[in-house]
């Protein structure tokens, strides 16, 4: 029997036939690029920014309003860009041990362009690569010294006195202790995501810190050792340990993604997703010595964060002091930060203006997964843009003429 030429199938069978041929060449296409030319599949970093601080290892980026009329959205949905600007600069603050791709990660799922779009004169402290060299640099160094710098840069750049902070994981950790430590009341707005501040509630973090508290405690009290006379330099946690650390939480899903990739090797648009994510997970940064030994001793034995008050080297960071209004996420799935330690900052803080929302997603989900435009996002420009105004002018009673008193 003659084989019939394609052009003279049906319909269907010619769809059928072309399909297949297509995702054969895709598949070779993009297989040939993830095995040899990987970098032209990974996505993050590509929205435009200028430093506005360039230091030795702390930077500052701006990022301005996006060129184009709209921004595309992971659900398809295109969000116009505003250039009416907020006069209340907002700050993105990412955690240490990762890149600030955090926060730029591809550019449908880059929080820093959403804000931009948003109207949000755009900020993001770059915390850096540390290297060996930087092991003795410890939460004083971030919290105080670094952050501060950040701030007066920002400040300097917008003209504005008033800020807004973002911070996910340890970065939301990094603007509480920095706020109740300086007391700076131009800090007007605080957001977090998925901040661990109570490490006795639940999820990895908590488990891990729980496990380290009996033992320490009889180390105190039978012994004279103490973990602050441990030299940082053996306490430094390399970047592919943090990344081997977050695959574990979830290794049937750090499995299942690879099947998925092998799967679906034809869709270009998929394996620029598998390969941006990858790469960023894979390029975890070292975690300096002095931060973990701080950490150690004062979140996890000691977890002072939880009732307010942090010891930062000789001074005493009081979160029960800020009067920035609050606006606290979780993720619902998230089992390396428990939703209930997470919600704990509700309750620390004294300000009225404050709120909870529990979010769909796992600890990277929740900020940087497909939903989280419309769950996280969204939700906190909209309430930043109300407590992003112009402050009203109090008008002072004219003073009566001596003769009239």
């Amino acid at each position: 029997m003659s084989e019939l030429p394609l052009d003279e199938l049906p319909d269907a069978p010619r769809r059928g036939v072309l399909q297949l041929n297509g995702r054969i060449a895709g598949t070779v296409a993009n297989g040939f690029d993830w095995l040899f030319r990987r970098e032209r599949l990974i996505q993050s970093g590509r929205t435009h920014f200028r430093l506005v601080l360039d230091g030795e290892l702390m930077s500052v980026r701006r990022y301005d309003p996006p060129e184009e009329r709209f921004i595309d959205l992971p659900d398809g949905d295109r969000l116009p860009v505003n250039r009416a600007l907020y006069p209340v600069p907002l700050v993105l603050v990412p955690p240490l041990g990762v890149t600030c791709d955090t926060f730029d990660l591809m550019p449908t799922r880059s929080l820093a362009r959403y804000m931009a779009a948003r109207g949000f004169r755009t900020y993001l402290i770059d915390w850096g690569r540390p290297t060996p060299a930087h092991a003795r640099l410890g939460l004083v160094d971030y919290v105080d010294r670094m952050m501060s710098e950040a701030l007066a840069a920002i400040r300097r750049d917008s003209g504005s006195k008033d800020l807004s902070l973002f911070g996910w994981c340890m970065g939301g950790l990094l603007s509480l202790m920095h706020a109740g430590l300086t007391q700076d009341r131009h800090i007007r707005n605080l957001v977090t995501v998925a901040s661990p501040i109570d490490l006795r509630g639940g999820g990895v973090v908590a488990g891990l810190a729980g496990a380290l508290d009996a033992p320490a405690r009889l180390v105190r009290k039978y012994s004279d050792f103490r973990l602050m006379g441990v030299d940082p330099q053996k306490l430094t946690i390399p970047g592919w340990l943090l990344a081997l650390g977050f695959k574990m939480t979830n290794p049937i899903a750090s499995i299942t993604t690879y099947w998925d990739l092998m799967t679906q090797l034809w869709d270009r648009e998929f394996v620029e997703k598998h390969s941006t994510t990858s790469n960023y997970l894979n390029r975890m940064l070292i975690y300096p010595g002095g931060v973990v030994r701080d950490m150690l001793l004062r979140m996890a034995i000691d977890n002072e964060l939880a009732t307010g008050r942090i010891q930062i080297d000789s001074r005493i960071a009081e979160v029960g002091t800020i009067k920035a209004s609050a606006l606290v996420f979780a993720g619902d799935r998230d089992t390396i930060v428990a939703p209930r330690i997470a919600r704990r900052i509700v309750d620390l803080l004294p300000t009225r203006d404050k709120a909870w929302r529990l979010a769909p997603g796992g600890h990277m989900g929740v900020v940087l997964g497909s939903t989280a435009p419309r769950e996280v996002w969204g939700p906190a420009a909209d309430w930043l843009a109300e407590r992003s105004q112009p402050k009203p002018v109090r008008k002072r009673s004219p003073r009566k003429p001596a003769s009239a008193i």
